[in-house]
């Protein structure tokens, strides 16, 4: 009988059988309530749409990585996951061939040549969103209003008009992209990720109780805040990427700290409504800086000179 080889690795020695598809599955489950929220408000075009950027994603990360002869990693479902969450990040007038544009940035530009999953130094679907908010800016504040043609245009979203409704601002009965309108099925798929322990629930409390916080310090309507433009939409699905987020647990709560107050000096005190964005793309890239000042020292460790 053949004696069993002992494998001798290194610590963390991990001991669940959590995958990246599992994850990656878990992701789409929960985002899956703003879906249908968002077919619901704005129709079959948001389906399209979502479709489309899904596909584009799925089929740039294949061919890019057929031309580049290396293996294709489609089955992980991270460019599903991306193409999901870019989509949430669309209004439904969005021309279709934009929403490939975005696609393309996200998967090939963001993510594959940095080096795939895992190297990355930004959330691919925040960049593709980025990218098109600056270079095509008309047409990715061209909202639909529910119950209205898919062409008609508002004029704005209610962090802009200033409606507190939380009824209105609940159920998702305004202008805005697909994916922030709804707030009951942004909260919804956030717990569902925290519940399978499929992200900490650290990063999104800490990011939406300091903008609670500071919009009532500052004398904002909490309410509007929170439940309109697109924070939940970060603060559950974006700013909790692992590859872009803090791994220990006193770096996310910094992050989310810092995402909150960028996100309020910028709808407060800036040129545009929103600031999730921006906030998001800044905090990941001093990630890293974050990871190394928060790291634990190894017992009986020698503090660094």
């Amino acid at each position: 009988m053949e004696s069993k080889k002992l494998i001798v690795t290194a610590s963390p020695h991990i001991t669940n059988h959590t995958s990246t598809r599992g994850l990656m599955l878990n992701v789409c489950i929960a985002l899956l309530p703003a879906l249908v929220a968002s077919t619901l408000i704005f129709g079959a075009r948001a389906l399209l749409v979502t479709g489309v950027t899904v596909a584009a994603c799925v089929g740039f990360e294949a061919l890019y990585c057929v031309v580049m002869k290396k293996p294709v990693p489609v089955g992980d479902f991270s460019a599903v996951v991306t193409g999901m969450i870019l989509a949430f990040n669309l209004p439904a007038t969005i021309p279709l061939w934009i929403a490939i544009i975005g696609a393309f940035v996200a998967i090939v530009v963001a993510k594959q040549l940095f080096g795939g999953l895992g190297f990355n130094f930004a959330n691919p679907a925040l960049l593709g969103r980025i990218v098109l908010f600056i270079g095509f800016a008309g047409r990715m504040t061209a909202y639909a209003f529910p119950q209205t043609d898919i062409d008609a245009l508002a004029s704005a979203t209610p962090l802009v008009a200033g409606n507190s409704m939380l009824l209105q601002l609940l159920l998702g009965a305004h202008g805005g992209v697909l994916g922030e309108t709804c707030a009951v099925a942004l909260i919804l798929g956030g717990i569902y990720l925290i519940a399978t322990k499929t992200i900490s629930a650290a990063i999104p409390l800490s990011y939406i109780g300091t903008v609670a916080v500071l919009s009532l310090v500052l004398g904002q309507d909490v309410v509007l805040q929170l439940f309109s433009g697109g924070l939940l939409l970060g603060a559950f699905f974006m700013a909790t990427d692992y590859v872009t987020s803090p791994f220990t647990f006193t770096g996310r709560i910094v992050y989310g700290v810092c995402l909150g107050v960028i996100t309020c000096i910028i709808r407060f005190y800036g040129n545009m409504a929103e600031g999730v964005s921006f906030a998001l793309l800044l905090m990941n890239l001093l990630v890293p800086y974050i990871n190394d000042l928060t790291r634990q020292k190894p017992l009986g460790g020698a503090k660094a000179k």
